[in-house]
């Protein structure tokens, strides 16, 4: 039963994430990846959010592993760093990483502080 939390969660995380990086880019006239920026950051603060408030584990697999899980994207992350350094873009690439990397651990630890006063 539990796999089927995780299915459900990521058949709305999956196409949210797409969805999100389509509308979020056709804003930017810009290389850099902000809709994977911001799908990553969000997720970030989900579950920070879901951990701090100490969620039942039903509701951790359908929205921390499926949904988030689905929703952000590491390798996507990864790629686009490597595209912008590959194409020129270093400083883009830096700001990408250093900004996902603290951005990230931020929106982490504001959810988790928001969970807690839940």
């Amino acid at each position: 039963m539990n796999w089927l939390l995780v299915i459900a969660g990521a058949m709305v995380g999956a196409p949210l994430r797409y969805l999100t990086d389509r509308a979020v880019q056709s804003r930017h006239d810009s290389v850099f990846p902000w809709g994977t920026f911001v799908v990553n950051v969000v997720g970030c603060l989900i579950l920070g959010t879901l951990t701090g408030a100490a969620a039942p584990e039903r509701l951790r697999l359908l929205l921390s592993t499926g949904f988030c899980g689905a929703l952000t994207t590491y390798s996507t992350f990864s790629y686009e760093t490597l595209r912008l350094a590959e194409d020129g873009a270093r400083g883009y690439a830096l700001a990408n990483a250093a900004a996902s990397v603290a951005l990230g651990l931020a929106a982490a630890y504001a959810g988790v502080t928001l969970g807690r006063a839940l």
